[in-house]
């Protein structure tokens, strides 16, 4: 049989399809909304083997299609699955449908059923409110609030990690951007580094001093330093570094800790200082050629033990 023959047994098919009040009527609510035989039957106002009738036969000339959600089937429009002539019929006979009395009620009817899904949505969380954090964590975990705050990155950046430690950041940032280049003077870091980085193809790890980095000149859309200018005698000479690696208006990200009077744990942690003001740290980006700096003390967390820390955000002037 031909491809001609063919053509007025589609048309026939398309039109049957459509050639029926009930058949329009779930057409036009499943463009609007995916929904369940059971809603349908509520807003239809017809028996679920009424519904379900016409549903399988929609599906078989392949006007819906549907999906598996728990025990219930859900159904849709599959209008960009059919041909372009049947689009073009359903078009009409939507257009036409549009002014019947039964549509407008079917829409009302709809309209209540979702509303009713919102308040649902509304009742559980009035009464989650109090516990959301922990039951989201507990459900979902946290890692995915990071990620999420990542994806804002531009993917076509260039990112480096300076003092980069054991890779951690530098493999989460490996996802989101275009290439990450992480540093650190300690080849144990590195090592550890190394491992975890090893199936990642865009990350670069460098042995180096942040004080004199292995990086060309302006070759950074954005630097971290996590936790790491109280192990240095010199921060501003690693500063200065970090803004000579920048391209002009490169971000920075410093997080560090805030001014404290533990010495106890600023020699267990093998530390040079014991952390910086708000102040200081505007006063040390500044000197190192970075503008409008915004320093704000983070919240500590209920499971940490040591002391608070500070997050500034720059850019290079």
């Amino acid at each position: 049989m031909n491809e001609m023959s063919l053509q007025p047994k589609a048309l026939l098919s398309w039109m049957d399809g459509l050639a029926d009040v009930t058949r329009l009527r779930l057409l036009r609510l499943l463009e609007r909304q995916e929904l369940g035989v059971a809603e349908l039957c509520d807003v239809l106002q017809m028996p679920q083997s009424t519904v379900s009738r016409h549903l399988k036969l929609l599906s078989d000339m392949a006007w819906v299609r549907s999906r598996r959600q728990g025990t219930t089937n859900l159904y849709t429009l599959s209008i960009d699955e059919v041909d372009a002539p049947a689009r073009r019929l359903w078009s009409l006979a939507r257009e036409q449908a549009e002014t019947w009395a039964t549509h407008q009620q079917d829409q009302a009817r709809l309209t209540r059923l979702l509303r009713q899904r919102q308040e649902q949505t509304q009742t559980f969380f009035a009464g989650a409110a109090a516990e959301w954090d922990r039951l989201r964590g507990e459900l979902y975990g946290s890692s995915f609030t990071t990620r999420s705050m990542l994806a804002l990155l531009p993917a076509q950046w260039t990112v480096v990690d300076l003092g980069c430690g054991t890779g951690a950041v530098a493999a989460e940032l490996a996802t989101m951007v275009e290439r990450v280049v992480g540093v650190d003077n300690s080849e144990a870091m590195l090592k550890a580094a190394r491992k975890r980085t090893a199936d990642l193809t865009n990350v670069q790890l460098r042995k180096g001093e942040l004080t004199a980095l292995p990086l060309e000149n302006a070759s950074a859309d954005a630097a971290l330093m996590l936790l790491v200018l109280t192990y240095l005698p010199d921060p501003i000479a690693a500063l200065k570094e970090a803004a000579r690696v920048l391209k002009p208006g490169g971000r920075l990200v410093v997080t560090d800790l805030l001014r404290h009077d533990r010495d106890d744990f600023r020699r267990q942690m093998g530390q040079q200082g014991m952390g910086f003001t708000a102040s200081e740290i505007q006063t040390l980006l500044s000197r190192a050629g970075f503008s409008r700096a915004l320093v704000r003390s983070l919240p500590p967390e209920p499971s940490a033990k040591g002391p608070a820390l500070l997050l500034a955000t720059t850019s290079r002037a």
